[in-house]
Formats: C-alpha cells, sequence, structure tokens
C-alpha cells in the first residue's frame, strides 16, 4: 500500500496487488494554478506483504482545464473510502479483498433538454457477499464486482444540478446523496459484502480512482476489464487466496474451477418482449475436437443464463488445459428461465470476443468474432454461431 499527498492533503490510497508493471490512474483534485508538492508514502502499517518497500515508476500528470468536455466529469467524480465490515474483518480490509481496481463515467440525456447525468462505475476484485462465484462467472462472464456507485444531473454549462447527486445503496437501492463533499467530489463508502455504497463515511483509507475512461456504448461493462488486462490476474489470485477454486478443476461440476480453462465471451442479444427475470435468457455452448461433450456457460442452470438485453459477457468452463485449437465450434441457445416460458425472441447479432487466460492469467488474444443476425425461438432455441475454419 501506498498513500498520495498533494500539498498535504491525502489524495488516495494505492493498492500494489502485483508484482509485475501495472498502469494505474487516481485522481488528485482540483488544483489552483502554480507549484504544489505531491508526496508518495509507503503505508507500512497498512501493507500485508512486509515487503518494506513499493517501487513506482513513469509518473504523469495529466490536468483538465474548465474549457475540457473532460471537466465535468472529473469535476464530480466520487471518492470511495474503504469497507471496514465488523462481520468481514477489521479495518483495511480494501488492501486484501475486494480491491476497488478501475472506474469510468458515461454520459446520457437527462430528462431536462440540455441537461446530462453522469454516471460513474467501478470494478471491484472480487464480492464477498450477493451473487455467488460459479453465478458471477455464467451470468457476468468472471469474478469481479462491477457497479454504478453515483450519478448526478449536469446543466448546459456543466454545473450540478441542486439535488441530483445519488448513489447505489445497500440492497441496490438508489438514495438521494445527503453525505459531505472533499470540494465538488462526493464521499462514499463501501459498505455492505457486496459492494454498495453509504453516504457516511468512516474509513481510514481513501480510493479516487480516475473516472477519466468511458465505455463504448456497443461494448459489456467488462471491456474496461479488457481494456486494463492486470484486472484479469488480480481476479484470480483472489479467488485462490480465499479458497474459492475447486481442486481439481471439473467442468462437470458448477464449482469454479481454475479460471485459465474457462473462455470468456462477449456477445450481444435482444429480447422481444424485453428480457425480464420470468422470460428467457441465452447460454453459450462450446463443443471441442474429439470430445462428445457440450460444455455451457449456464451448467444447465436457467438462473445463470444471461437475461439482459445490453451487451453482455459470460464464461464456458472447459477441461485444464483447453487451447483456441481445440475448439471446434461456438453455439448460442435460448434458454426459458421461470415456470413458464413466455415465448420470447431472442435476435443475437455479434460475438465481440472469446479468449482465455494464459498461464500468468492474462488474456490471451481472442481467437472467435461473429456479426449477423440469429434468431432463437422455442421452436428452434439452438444456433452454432462459429466453427473452426469459418473466420467468423
Amino acid at each position: 500500500m501506498v498513500s498520495l499527498f498533494v500539498d498535504g492533503h491525502y489524495a488516495t490510497d494505492v493498492v500494489i496487488s502485483s508484482n509485475r508493471p501495472t498502469p494505474r490512474e487516481f485522481a488528485l483534485g482540483s488544483l489552483s494554478p502554480g507549484v504544489h508538492t505531491l508526496r508518495i508514502h509507503y503505508s507500512a502499517h497498512r501493507s500485508r506483504s512486509r515487503a518494506g518497500a513499493a517501487t513506482l515508476r513513469h509518473l504523469h500528470v495529466h490536468t483538465v482545464s474548465k474549457r475540457n468536455p473532460e471537466y465535468a466529469a472529473a469535476r464530480y467524480a466520487p471518492v470511495l473510502f474503504g469497507r471496514n465490515v465488523p462481520s468481514l474483518g477489521g479495518l483495511f480490509q480494501s488492501t486484501v479483498t475486494d480491491s476497488p481496481l478501475v472506474a469510468w463515467h458515461e454520459i446520457t440525456p437527462a430528462a431536462k433538454p440540455g441537461h446530462s447525468v453522469i454516471e460513474y462505475s467501478v470494478v471491484w476484485s472480487n464480492e464477498d457477499g450477493g451473487t455467488d462465484s460459479p453465478g458471477l462467472m455464467a451470468r457476468w462472464g468472471r469474478s469481479t464486482d462491477i457497479e454504478w456507485v453515483y450519478r448526478v444531473e449536469v446543466n448546459r454549462a456543466g454545473h450540478r444540478v441542486r439535488g441530483s447527486g445519488v448513489y447505489q445503496a445497500s440492497g441496490h437501492q438508489t438514495l438521494r446523496f445527503r453525505g459531505r463533499y472533499d470540494g465538488t467530489h462526493p464521499l462514499l463508502e463501501t459498505c455492505t459484502s457486496n459492494n454498495n455504497m453509504c453516504d457516511t463515511v468512516d474509513d481510514p483509507m481513501r480510493f479516487a480512482l480516475s473516472t477519466r475512461e468511458v465505455r463504448p456504448v456497443e461494448q459489456p461493462r467488462e471491456y474496461l476489464m479488457d481494456t486494463h488486462p492486470w484486472t484479469y490476474s488480480v481476479m484470480a489470485q483472489e479467488m485462490l487466496r480465499e479458497g474459492k477454486i475447486e481442486t481439481p478443476s471439473d467442468p462437470a461440476t458448477p464449482a469454479v474451477g481454475d479460471q485459465r480453462s474457462y473462455l470468456y465471451v462477449a456477445l450481444d442479444h435482444d429480447t422481444t418482449p424485453a428480457a425480464s427475470e420470468s422470460g428467457v435468457g441465452l447460454a453459450v455452448d462450446v463443443r471441442l475436437a474429439g470430445n462428445p461433450t457440450t460444455y455451457s456457460s449456464d451448467h444447465q442452470v436457467p438462473e445463470w443464463s444471461v437475461n439482459r438485453d445490453v451487451p453482455a459477457a459470460t464464461t464456458v468452463e472447459l477441461p485444464v488445459g483447453t487451447t483456441p485449437a481445440d475448439v471446434v465450434s461456438v453455439s448460442v441457445r435460448r434458454v426459458p428461465v421461470g415456470v413458464t416460458d413466455n415465448g420470447a425472441t431472442l435476435t443475437v447479432t455479434d460475438i465481440d470476443r472469446a479468449f482465455f487466460l494464459g498461464p500468468d492469467y492474462l488474456p490471451q488474444a481472442s481467437f472467435v468474432s461473429w456479426h449477423g443476425s440469429q434468431q432463437l425461438t422455442a421452436v428452434s432455441p439452438t444456433a452454432v454461431l462459429w466453427s473452426a475454419g469459418s473466420g467468423g
């Protein structure tokens, strides 16, 4: 752990999660013109490795002026404080579990013409509560946790509309922010086992992640992990450290196996009528050369299918040692969810990527892509979208 101070003001903590070079970006807050002092402090009492040293290289500073279109998003970005839920441990929980890794923002039009809503989201290394790990891998394509944390409405001039700030609270409620600000930055704290927020702050750790990045609308939220591939390694190491990996790995069971044995797939589909928990979901099936088994993302659990009409990610667990050369086909399957089949039609339009993690748990090159329009119905519920040698 290291802590950053600007002119003596506590700006952010940095969790150093790997011994390999890892690019990180943080926000230092609003500064007046002139000379400022950045102090980086090794936090010995917060560091579990007891290595006694942290190495930082290639420091760069990027400033956002008031005339920059990015200014409003930078100006109102939240600052997160660490988790200290007593039932999950003592202070400094965020140094070893459910650490905030990456953040970004998205801008959408508000109801009032000329106004915009800025939404901020965060990737955590895992979640100790909420969706279980097998469900995360099947429904979301990773064992990290990704949540929006704060939204604010700004007017045409980029100023915050009074009373518009809301945050994602316990139970995934949307509540009005009534807490304190550091300048223009709302202060929030991770206060549940599944990384929901409180607007009261009492933890000693502070995380001001950079929110400069924006997710392309055609990409799933996991795109931010793809652009920061080191997050997959952190994800996997935390699962190993917490004893959440099945040994030996067995794709026939729903338990999470070696995360290097999964095919990580991103795809897009729409449902008519729109997807719902009681409607139908989408699963991905994979066949391997010389193997009669069909491996499925949902492990034949309907509730683990993808049932949201946005770009999404999922995973398919395969035997340990499977390589891209072993994969002969990737199919999609319509999955009824709930007591009755509502008759909805699924239209699949894209497979954006499919990759394995390498020996170092970092993503390897994607070897599957497909674009088209394939309808899945109750009468015709499956389709092969990609096969070896098809070229996508």
